[in-house]
């Protein structure tokens, strides 16, 4: 074997930030050394990983090919050495959920992962679903939770638990004496919704699928509690992911409306990057995600 970790470690940090004084200071080397580094491993294998223009470093073809080997190589190195420092207690877990996942299921999630590993350490980062995706893509997360749907040839994507939209109003709302809503309603009443990107606002365009073109959107808003207090304020009608709005419906802020000849079930996913090494870390979460979901669907299927 004539490379070395430390020249992978160069050559992921250069892909990433596409620049080698920033791979360098990334690394806590100086920029000769990372160049050398570089400009080593090229040289033994007689090929080229990047495009130079200026001082901005493209992958090439082949750069592509092998960032995702090395990624897993490095995963793979990185879990030795917390396994022969620390008797394997896993390092830092780095998972992305979506908004809704984030904000309302991934805080006890971690709580059960911590609880287990009481020694590991986990790094969240909340954003809509095509953010998520593009870190998974790019290894920046271990992980992904989201709520939308899609279809990569690099991700592993995997159904995980049930969820239900829910369309809420104001009491005071002239909509709220409306039960149920017919499609001419559903057209004429003002909109609060997610952004464009999100998984709830994928899954509220799929249950309004013939009105789209009909409907007035009068607020596009990329936080679930801004909508819930537009909403609560009178200025429209929103959907959300019945999770977010339990507590609302209780102390009667707000209330459900219904449309019960469309649908309004969805599924929430995990993704994965193919080429990605399933490090103990990755495999304890997954677990833990399963057990949480199986629960929780059996739960929602008890429901009246």
């Amino acid at each position: 074997m004539h490379f070395t970790l430390r020249q992978l470690q160069v050559f992921l940090a250069t892909a990433k930030l596409e620049n080698i004084t920033r791979a360098a200071e990334s690394l806590a080397m100086s920029q000769s050394a990372a160049s050398s580094a570089l400009k080593e491993l090229e040289t033994q294998y007689d090929i080229q990983l990047f495009d130079r223009a200026g001082k901005r470093l493209k992958l090439n073809e082949l750069g592509r090919v092998l960032r995702p080997k090395a990624e897993a190589l490095l995963a793979q190195a990185q879990e030795m050495d917390v396994a022969l420092t620390q008797h394997r207690q896993p390092g830092t877990l780095k998972v992305g959920a979506t908004l809704t996942i984030g904000n309302y299921l991934a805080v006890g999630l971690m709580a059960k992962y911590m609880e287990n590993e009481p020694s590991a350490k986990v790094e969240l980062e909340v954003a809509n679903t095509q953010r998520i995706v593009d870190q998974v893509l790019h290894f920046e997360l271990d992980l992904g939770l989201i709520e939308g749907e899609l279809t990569h040839s690099d991700l592993e994507v995997v159904e995980w638990m049930n969820d239900d939209l829910v369309i809420f109003t104001s009491p005071n709302h002239p909509s709220a004496s409306d039960q149920p809503l017919t499609d001419e309603q559903l057209s004429k009443l003002p909109w609060i919704v997610r952004e464009t990107g999100s998984g709830t606002r994928q899954g509220f365009e799929r249950a309004m699928h013939g009105l789209l073109s009909d409907i007035d959107v009068v607020l596009e808003l990329q936080h679930t509690e801004a909508i819930k207090r537009a909403v609560e304020a009178g200025l429209g009608v929103g959907c959300l992911s019945e999770i977010t709005l339990r507590d609302a419906f209780s102390r009667k802020d707000l209330i459900q409306l219904h449309a019960p000849h469309r649908s309004w079930s969805r599924k929430f996913y995990w993704i994965l990057h193919k080429n990605k090494y399933r490090s103990a870390g990755v495999e304890r979460w997954l677990e833990i995600c399963t057990h949480y979901a199986s629960q929780y669907n059996a739960n929602l299927g008890q429901r009246p």
